[in-house]
């Protein structure tokens, strides 16, 4: 059982992110002791969307660099993408990043489960998770924190602010995406007509299964098994591209199209 002073940490910090994204400010530096694992970092986050105004309707997947692994072995980290920070793609779409903090750009495929996860299966292997029933999409996740070192100071952190998401432009369907090589899935990232990252899932380590199989496994061993209509956004597939409140980000999905969004400071919830 957690210790009394550890539960009041993780309520503090927790509770800290989720107010300076109600308020869309940012923080100056990360709100308390870094949780010691990644395990801990699960239980602030675990809180923090327990605080959270909105419902869950996915998670996005990020790689964990082998330096920076712990115990855990866990090799990928998850955070919660909110039904609100979810559209849908079409024209430029304005989407909130928090001035002051951090804000990128990344290409995503997108899965969108088809069926629930069977109860009490704890480990995935990708070729279990690639015969679980789910579509393809293509989509760009909203990296933003207020904190603008989260990523520096690494995956207990980034896992302890939702997982450094904040929202998920969803694109088309890559259809009979199973029967396709996923060298022939490529993508290129442009900001403000520049290009800064080409890629596409062969940037993924072990691909998309390894990811999906990730996905379901933490999620079982959280107790929060996934469910049909849960999303996945898999991970960078041309890297993660930083970007400020005006500029604009197109990614091309080779084959599949073009989703294009334009960042706007984050608003405190509520505001006009």
């Amino acid at each position: 059982m957690e210790a009394p002073d550890q539960g009041q940490a993780a309520g503090a910090i927790a509770g800290a992110f989720v107010r300076a994204r109600l308020a869309g400010a940012s923080l100056p530096d990360f709100p308390g002791e870094i949780p010691d694992d990644l395990v801990a970092a699960y239980r602030v986050q675990d809180l923090a969307i327990a605080q959270w105004p909105d419902a869950v309707v996915g998670w996005k997947v990020g790689y964990i660099q082998p330096p920076r692994r712990d115990g855990s072995g866990d090799d990928r980290l998850l955070g919660p993408i909110f039904r609100r920070n979810l559209w849908p793609a079409g024209g430029s779409v304005g989407f909130p990043v928090f001035a002051g903090g951090f804000a990128a750009v990344e290409a995503e495929y997108v899965l969108r489960l088809q069926a629930d996860a069977p109860a009490g299966k704890v480990d995935w292997t990708p070729d279990e998770a690639a015969a679980l029933p789910a579509t393809l999409h293509i989509g760009i996740e909203i990296a933003s924190s207020p904190l603008a070192t989260i990523n520096a100071l690494g995956p207990r952190v980034v896992v302890s602010d939702f997982g450094n998401n904040n929202g998920l432009i969803l694109g088309g369907e890559i259809e009979r995406w199973r029967e396709i090589p996923e060298e022939r899935l490529r993508a290129e990232t442009w900001i403000d007509g520049a290009s800064v990252g080409t890629g596409g899932a062969t940037l993924l380590p072990g691909g998309l299964r390894a990811a999906y199989a990730f996905a379901l496994s933490r999620s079982a061993r959280r107790g929060r098994p996934l469910k049909a209509g849960e999303l996945i956004a898999t991970g960078n597939a041309t890297g993660i591209h930083e970007i400020a409140v005006g500029q604009t980000a197109r990614v091309r999905f080779e084959g599949y199209g073009d989703i294009e969004g334009h960042a706007v400071a984050a608003a405190a919830a509520g505001a006009a």
